[in-house]
């Protein structure tokens, strides 16, 4: 290429980039838990090697800092915190700076999510685990305790947001009265939430059947997706989940791709911008209990979601789709047990822990037969276990990707906080003011 065409390409990209955002959607999606050896191993075991899933489709790339004003030690509800509110708080904070009522980047008395709903846009939040879990629920909720789950509950429902799909039933309900999906409610304030959820003009619905025919109706513009009395999934080790003959993740209930597809149709109906929180939460969870099949499929289900996103963006451009999580759950990592020699080769029997003693997982726990990573470029397919390095939520290599409108402004050096920077952006379209 010549000389002046690359000085010409260059002068036009930094003047697209110093014009400054535009204005557009944003869709989050916050698979908990994951790093860039979560998404190695999930592209092993679900792609292969050399393939790609939907996360690698993400073109931008930002290297993100978990630490807190007080930790190094990550959790879910100071991450959530951070990403709806864009300040560092301590590590131990639902929507404030501990008991501390904070104000967001923006300058505002509320999350990124409160204010773009007072600027008239639409908003979701979609959780796997129960309503109030902090990946979505801080965008829309800010208690002193994370474990106030029925206050958090009646905060998030009382909102206004156009889509709230999770599980979480028995906070809904008050004592005494039986869900649907078998469990009494936990309220001691005597309120039914789901009954004035649908007062509000809310579509109620209980498993993927029901989500699908109302997000498919064009009477749907607000929805409540109630699909389990606590988690969708059962996240315990495989062991435990053997013996109560318990699977992974609930059946009939949806899936997060079928949720964040619902949610997408009635955002489209709607017909104006819009922000929505999606999180995985079972990528978190499993990992955290050390199961790796349930891990595998929780990042099935997440990778899967972000391919519903791209589908939407390649409608709808003026979108920023962006993944991020506050996290490496577990610090989970593959352990070659060497190539398959033929196709009906048996599978080799893992020993329970690794060389140095920490946890080593086969497809049904410790001590069982490794698992088979799908086939690389040349056909070739490869034993393997997934070893655990920490019983909790650890600093890892976590990862934050971006698609779509405003994109190219992620950050390579990203600090927590400035997911929130790229998100306000794009909604507002245009700079935050320096501090």
């Amino acid at each position: 290429m010549r000389p002046f065409l690359v000085c010409l390409l260059l002068l036009t990209a930094s003047l697209a980039f110093s014009a400054g955002p535009k204005p557009g959607s944003v869709i989050f999606i916050h698979p908990d838990g994951t790093s860039l050896n979560t998404w190695n191993a999930a592209r092993i075991y679900l792609a292969g090697p050399d393939a790609m899933l939907e996360w690698d489709h993400l073109p931008h790339v930002g290297l993100y800092r978990s630490h807190y004003k007080d930790s190094l030690h990550p959790t879910s509800h100071g991450g959530g915190t951070v990403h709806a509110w864009g300040r560092k708080v301590v590590r131990d904070s639902y929507g404030m700076d501990g008991r501390t009522p904070i104000k967001s980047r923006s300058g505002a008395d509320v999350s990124i999510m409160r204010e773009a709903m007072a600027a008239g846009l639409a908003a979701g939040v979609i959780n796997t685990g129960h309503i109030a879990e902090p990946g979505s629920g801080v965008f829309l909720a800010s208690s002193p305790r994370r474990t106030d789950f029925t206050g958090i509950t009646k905060t998030i429902l009382e909102s206004g947001a156009e889509v709230i799909l999770s599980g979480g039933e028995i906070y809904l309900l008050p004592t005494g009265v039986t869900g649907r999906h078998s469990a009494p409610g936990v309220r001691t304030d005597g309120l039914d939430l789901i009954a004035a959820a649908r007062a509000a003009g809310y579509t109620v619905v209980y498993d993927r059947a029901e989500l699908l025919a109302a997000a498919a109706d064009p009477a749907t513009t607000k929805l409540l997706g109630v699909f389990a009395a606590t988690d969708t999934y059962n996240y315990e080790t495989e062991e435990k989940l053997a013996a109560a003959r318990l699977p992974h993740y609930n059946p009939g209930t949806p899936d997060v791709a079928d949720m964040t597809r619902a949610a997408l149709q009635v955002f489209e109906r709607l017909g104006k911008r819009f922000i929505l929180v999606v999180e995985e939460e079972g990528t978190d969870n499993f990992a955290n209990r050390y199961n790796a099949a349930g891990t595998f499929e929780a990042l099935r289900r997440a990778d899967a979601a972000i391919g519903v996103a791209r589908a939407f963006l390649t409608r709808h451009p003026d979108t920023l789709i962006l993944t991020g999580s506050d996290s490496d759950a577990g610090a989970m990592q593959i352990v070659d047990f060497g190539m398959q020699k033929s196709p009906d080769e048996p599978a080799p029997v893992l020993p329970p822990v690794t060389k140095i003693g920490t946890p080593l997982d086969g497809v049904a726990g410790t001590g069982t037969p490794a698992f088979l990573s799908a086939p690389d470029a040349r056909g070739h397919r490869f034993w393997f276990g997934v070893s655990w390095g920490a019983p909790d939520d650890v600093i890892g290599a976590v990862v934050a990707r971006a698609a779509g409108l405003n994109a190219e402004r992620l950050r390579v050096n990203l600090d927590n906080t400035q997911l929130y920077d790229l998100m306000w952006e794009t909604l507002f379209g245009r700079e935050l003011p320096a501090e």
